[in-house]
């Protein structure tokens, strides 16, 4: 049913991002685009069709990026600013003033299924507690790395930060009467629901709000997300959302799209549904392996290989025998060819060809030298640990994918090693095994120690 009571969201895209470092750099990582839209707008957009018609965002570092992302959004979209990342109870109190009535929160750095939206929405509407949240079952995740929430039923009992126990997690999206402002304000500044010897930083989290409430005998229930929803809050969960946003883009697709301004040759061999822009092109010996979204103007010409699903960005050219891996995102405005293998999530303007094989996620104009390499295969075939922020991480997916930062490039035959990053603005000079992150702003180079001694006729005996 459509929501008849809130009508305002609050979602908040403050925060510095560190932990999603390089794409953090020039971007709040709420303006990540998966599939080609960046997260924000995706929410946003999905929250209007959900009828709310006041949408209230919270920005901070990276402002601009938010506001580019959201150009052209229908409805009435308010900014307000978060001087300093001092939580999210804080940031919602920055919007306070502009809200009228029950109000959703949400992360705006989550992929979220739609339907996640309308099921909160709707139980908000239907059982009017003083909050709700959405909640996501753990599975194998470890909760430690989670706000967690304990269930009674379809009721919200306790909450805890970075725990040791707990089946479910808090996914960032949350439902509140008018009635919890007292709550979001009075918030202590620091999660106190936390295990012994727990470190929580210095800033106000929702989850402890709720926590008040709950202590207070208020009513806080939770709703289990019928439908995919990731937090987009570490690079390789950039691969994890892209993956289940087309898998849920192919859903909603019932035929092929192909406007007349498009050209499909007759030697092409197609194996999956079309959605094309106008003038789109794809040429003899090509083979689409499945679903596949070109935008305008972009070709897939001359034996290219898509294994489909697969999205293409707007002016992109996918050409000369290279291989498109599935579930893989191209930016607009690239150029891959002539043999090279890419598989992931790529932005705009990216070179990416002769013989270049290449698996993780790339920054925006980042240019590959002839013949870069990601070694992607460790000898022990296990998993890539990760520092994030000092913290040893093991993710469970896409440990062992390179992470390209914006603007970055490589030289010829520059080997990445398996989970490596690269900063924004840095160079991998020709011939590298990158064994460490690059920080940003670097270029290394390989230092080559000659040795030069006589040669010729004499030593084969003339």
């Amino acid at each position: 049913m459509v929501n008849n009571r809130i009508e305002t969201a609050v979602v908040l895209a403050a925060g510095a991002g560190s932990r999603f470092w390089p794409y953090n750099v020039v971007r709040q990582k709420a303006a990540f685009p998966i599939a080609n839209r960046p997260l924000v707008r995706r929410l946003v957009d999905d929250l209007a069709a959900a009828g709310l018609t006041r949408i209230i965002v919270v920005v901070g570092a990276g402002e601009a990026s938010v506001r580019a992302a959201l150009r052209g959004c229908p409805g009435e979209i308010m900014l307000v600013r978060q001087p300093t990342p001092a939580g999210s109870a804080d940031a919602v109190m920055r919007a306070a003033h502009l809200i009228e009535g029950g109000f959703l929160v949400a992360a705006g750095d989550v992929a979220t299924d739609p339907q996640n939206l309308r099921a909160l929405l709707d139980h908000a509407v239907e059982a009017q507690p003083l909050a709700a949240a959405l909640v996501q079952p753990l599975g194998e995740e470890p909760p430690h790395d989670w706000l967690t929430a304990h269930l009674d039923g379809g009721r919200l009992r306790g909450v805890e930060g970075h725990g040791r126990g707990g089946r479910h997690r808090l996914c960032g999206l949350y439902a509140f009467d008018a009635a919890a402002l007292p709550f979001l304000r009075d918030n202590p500044g620091v999660m106190r629901a936390v295990p012994v010897g727990g470190m929580p930083p210095a800033e106000s989290e929702i989850a402890q709000s709720l926590q008040i409430m709950i202590d207070e005998g208020e009513t806080v229930t939770a709703v289990t997300a019928p439908g995919y929803h990731v937090d987009v809050d570490k690079p390789w969960q950039i691969l994890q959302a892209n993956a289940a946003v087309i898998d849920a883009m192919r859903g909603m697709v019932d035929g092929n799209v192909i406007p007349a301004s498009c050209r499909i040759h007759d030697g092409a061999e197609i194996h999956g549904r079309l959605v094309l822009g106008e003038d789109c092109v794809i040429g003899n010996r090509v083979v689409v392996k499945g679903d596949l979204w070109l935008s305008a103007g972009a070709s897939v010409t001359n034996g290219a290989i898509l294994e489909g699903p697969t999205v293409v960005g707007a002016g992109t050219i996918v050409q000369n025998y290279c291989q498109i891996g599935g579930h893989s995102t191209l930016g607009a405005r690239g150029h891959y060819g002539h043999g090279a293998e890419f598989s992931g999530v790529a932005l705009d303007t990216v070179y990416c060809y002769h013989y270049c094989e290449i698996w993780g996620v790339v920054g925006e104009a980042v240019d590959f030298g002839a013949a870069t390499v990601c070694g992607n295969l460790r000898f022990d075939d296990g998993e890539t640990t990760w520092r994030i922020k000092g913290r040893p991480e093991r993710p469970k997916a896409a440990a062992n994918a390179a992470y390209f930062g914006d603007f970055s490039r490589t030289g010829v035959n520059a080997i990445i090693m398996p989970g490596r990053r690269t900063g924004v603005y840095s160079v991998v000079g020709a011939g590298v095994v990158l064994y460490d992150d690059l920080p940003d702003r670097q270029m290394v180079t390989l230092k080559q120690e000659l040795v030069t001694r006589p040669w010729g006729p004499e030593r084969y005996g003339w």
